[in-house]
């Protein structure tokens, strides 16, 4: 089929290593779909791929793709997958693997689900990690029951402005922690306590039944908060310290009967598709901070590390 247009970079660094290449489009196997890609998100795991903050897990053979997730169609179906038809719109997730931010993709029909109808592609890019992630950690790995205090770590950001979302609609107290910028807006999507992160001692927020945390940092400061049974669900540590906050994770498991649960997000279809039916019924909404051109990528890597994100920035790609 030729070649195709993917952001690629060649060493680790700022983002100006960034560029875009081209590859030859993929071949799919008989078990895999080809989806050409509309629109692809920036995740905070792009930023830790680009400058080699998880270099021991992605190694040094270059070049190197970006992007985990993606929204588009149906360009090809191999010979033994069944229940896709070519043209379908479909979301998805790349698993263990990058690469997303490529004119095409191949990919397993495991990892990809029928995109909500009422979504765009940047739309809908813009709600899939975070509402796989956010329903996971909420109702899988915390049992967040109704009347449950919740709180939110970074709940302007594109995790947590979706778990503030799913929180409400599990019947939580939700209470958030965000930049004094962002406070109106999280409170739009249903939190019912907004404080600045900068300006809050955690000592003043009181007990809370489940921690969701988006941030990572200070994390065995912020297990304190949890009441009598409290769950907190740990959904990155902090990268510039990873032994310490894999250690914090760790030693909460050992000696402290699990109440820090750590996971990696790597949803199947089934979960893809309950977080559309959500989308599709109103019960989460896409938060959109800016579209990039594609080949403007480095751009969104700048500002998603300049902080204050409100949600997701998202890649145009075709």
């Amino acid at each position: 089929m030729g070649e195709m247009k993917a952001v690629l970079f060649d060493r680790y660094g700022p983002p100006e290593v960034l560029y875009v290449g081209r590859l030859p489009v993929p071949v799919i196997g008989p078990d895999e779909v080809l989806v050409r890609v509309r629109a692809a998100a920036v995740n905070g795991g792009d930023l830790h791929d680009r400058t080699g903050k998880v270099r021991l897990v992605t190694g040094r053979a270059f070049p190197k793709g970006c992007g985990i997730d993606f929204a588009g169609e149906v360009a090809g179906v191999g010979a033994a997958v069944r229940g896709v038809r070519e043209g379908e719109r479909v979301w998805g997730l790349l698993g263990r693997r990058t690469g997303s931010m490529a004119e095409y993709v191949a990919v397993s029909p495991r990892r990809i689900a029928p995109a909500p109808d009422n979504l765009t592609p940047e739309e809908a890019v813009s709600l899939l990690a975070g509402a796989t992630t956010a329903v996971t950690a909420l109702r899988d790995k915390a049992a967040l029951q109704p009347g449950e205090r919740l709180l939110v770590r970074g709940g302007s950001g594109g995790v947590g402005s979706v778990a503030v979302q799913v929180g409400r609609l599990l019947g939580a107290h939700v209470v958030a922690l965000a930049g004094g910028g962002n406070l109106d807006f999280v409170r739009g999507l249903g939190a019912e306590d907004v404080r600045d992160h900068r300006r809050t001692p955690l000592s003043t927020l009181g007990r809370f039944d489940v921690v969701l945390d988006t941030v990572g940092t200070e994390q065995s400061r912020v297990r304190g908060l949890l009441a009598p049974g409290g769950r907190m669900v740990a959904v990155t540590v902090d990268f510039d310290r990873p032994l310490a906050g894999i250690g914090t994770v760790l030693g909460s498991v050992v000696h402290g009967k699990g109440r820090i649960r750590a996971f990696s997000g790597n949803p199947d279809s089934a979960l893809l598709a309950e977080a559309g039916r959500l989308a599709e019924r109103g019960d989460v909404v896409p938060v959109v901070d800016t579209v990039h051109p594609l080949d403007r990528v480095a751009d969104a890597h700048r500002a998603l590390e300049a902080g204050g994100v409100r949600g997701k920035h998202v890649v145009r790609v075709a």
